[in-house]
């Protein structure tokens, strides 16, 4: 299988979990995800108030300039690390 068809499945894979990822690797997920289908972040800062929003908006902005082919190889390889200790359901 190619990269996209890797990452593809993992974003599928992801939802199976049996338990829910911790928020840390949620927000992984989130900005890897971004940066894979989407590119570097150019959308506005969410306002003081919006916590998620803001550490969302974060993680992705920490990842400018990460090719979208390093995203995807990372983002397959922490949903991977993460069906080995959690599991599928």
């Amino acid at each position: 299988m190619g990269l996209k068809e890797d990452f593809d499945q993992a974003a599928a894979e992801v939802k199976k979990l049996k338990a829910s990822p911790s928020n840390d690797d949620l927000l992984v997920l989130y900005s890897l995800f971004k940066q894979a289908t989407v590119g570097d972040n150019s959308t506005e800062k969410p306002g003081m108030l919006d916590f998620k929003g803001k550490a969302k908006w974060q993680a992705w902005f920490d990842r400018k300039g990460m090719s979208a082919d390093d995203a995807m190889k990372q983002y397959v390889e922490k949903v991977n690390s993460l069906i080995a200790s959690i599991g599928l359901a």
